[in-house]
């Protein structure tokens, strides 16, 4: 699965919910539930927000673009979470 193959960004700008998976092998786009939470594996451990940063930086890598476009705006200590990603 292409994480890519799940995004349409229309206006710069797109939302969406992920479902975390951490302490996992490696980071990796999983799948998507039926109400289009994409699920995520992420290496790093929920403390200290070490796995939000490292999915920050997945998705940055993703998607090609800078971390700081990359903004969880909901659900920051919650293993669903919302978030927010610019290209402008």
């Amino acid at each position: 699965m292409n994480l890519k193959d799940y995004i349409n960004f229309e206006k710069n700008v797109w939302f969406a919910k992920f479902k975390i998976t951490p302490k996992s092998n490696k980071n990796e786009f999983f799948s998507v539930l039926s109400d289009w939470t994409l699920k995520v594996r992420i290496k790093a451990v929920p403390e200290n927000w070490k796995a939000n940063k490292e999915l920050i930086k997945f998705l940055a890598n993703e998607f090609w673009i800078k971390k700081d476009k990359v903004e969880i705006i909901s659900g920051g200590s919650e293993q669903v979470k919302r978030i927010k990603i610019s290209l402008n």
